[in-house]
């Protein structure tokens, strides 16, 4: 099975259904968005109803962001807020929706006793989704008797913006599950790919992880400031990595394909890993220098809205690469 197509003019559009959105906070609330924007009537729970209730406020304000980008389809954020409804009881939420996303906290206990409930309440052909960032499926499903419909559906923050959707099955999951689910995302303009077995931090996480790493052993080793660090990955690494993927960058990195560029710089990279100093771990005076230098670059009273021009920026970019995604030979 592909991961990487893409919707395309001749998709059969999914049926509208109901979506489940089990906790409201920043994921949450971009999911809500997402599906509502995509047509689907949404409803909304949290443990806390005020919580719920408040949300409302905030997913109107993330309408607006894609309005602005055109990223609404032709549509008023007011009109897709109508399709968003708070529930105060998870029954009413989930007992008819045919799309369950939940978004708890990353407690594998928690989320073990929310799918026993969801599996119980949800209809028999509705799937269910985590949107973990790293537990495992098989942590949380091992004992539920819905294992074989339920699967992670992990986004990248925040969903309404960054399309890419990690599907991760449990050794239970049926492959039908997979299949739905991925055709669900695709049908509301994400871009699933879909892990062949189960790994802790999934694929984007351990890339990240890997970069991270690096970056934080750059500041170790007093290289480079983090500020420097930020800027070769925004103006240099990022321009290609926002609409090409690091194999297919290198294949066009030398003149005869990946191939050449095996042969030419393989070995430099086994030097560079040789060279690499142990991992510095993200505590003490390092994590310490970091905060401080993030802390100067930018006032913590400042962080709302530096997340606020991030997403107008995002929307910017999305719709960009939507413009040109045409031209792609």
């Amino acid at each position: 099975m592909s991961s990487s197509s893409s919707p395309t003019s001749n998709t059969v559009p999914l049926k509208a259904c109901v979506i489940a959105i089990v906790g409201t906070g920043m994921i949450g609330r971009s999911w809500a968005a997402t599906f509502a924007r995509a047509g689907h009537p949404v409803r909304l729970f949290n443990r806390n109803p005020a919580k719920a209730h408040a949300s409302l406020d905030a997913i109107l304000a993330t309408l607006r962001v894609l309005s602005d980008a055109d990223l609404l389809h032709q549509q008023t954020p007011e009109s897709v807020l109508k399709r968003i409804e708070v529930c105060d009881d998870l029954h009413d939420a989930v007992g008819q929706a045919g799309f369950v996303q939940e978004n708890i906290a990353e407690e594998p206990e928690a989320k073990r006793d929310l799918f026993r409930q969801l599996n119980d309440i949800a209809p028999e052909d509705a799937i269910l989704a985590s949107s973990t960032s790293h537990i495992v499926p098989s942590v949380f499903l091992e004992e539920s008797s819905g294992a074989n419909r339920s699967l992670v559906a992990h986004p990248l923050n925040p969903p309404h913006l960054c399309p890419l959707v990690e599907l991760l099955p449990s050794p239970w999951t049926s492959l039908e599950s997979v299949q739905r689910c991925r055709k669900r995302m695709l049908d509301i303009g994400q871009r699933p790919i879909v892990l062949q077995k189960e790994t802790e931090g999934f694929v984007v996480n351990r890339l990240q992880g890997a970069l991270l790493d690096e970056a934080f052993n750059l500041v170790a080793e007093g290289i480079a400031s983090v500020a420097d660090i930020d800027d070769a990955i925004k103006h240099g690494l990022a321009l290609r990595w926002s609409f090409m993927g690091p194999f297919e960058t290198i294949d066009l990195n030398a003149p005869e394909g990946v191939r050449d560029y095996l042969d030419r710089y393989a070995e430099s990279y086994v030097s560079l890993g040789q060279s690499r100093p142990a991992r510095h771990p993200w505590t003490g005076q390092l994590a310490a220098q970091v905060i401080e230098e993030r802390t100067r670059a930018l006032d913590r009273a400042d962080l709302d809205a530096r997340r606020a021009w991030r997403d107008r920026q995002l929307a910017a970019l999305v719709a960009h690469k939507r413009r040109v995604e045409s031209e792609t030979p």
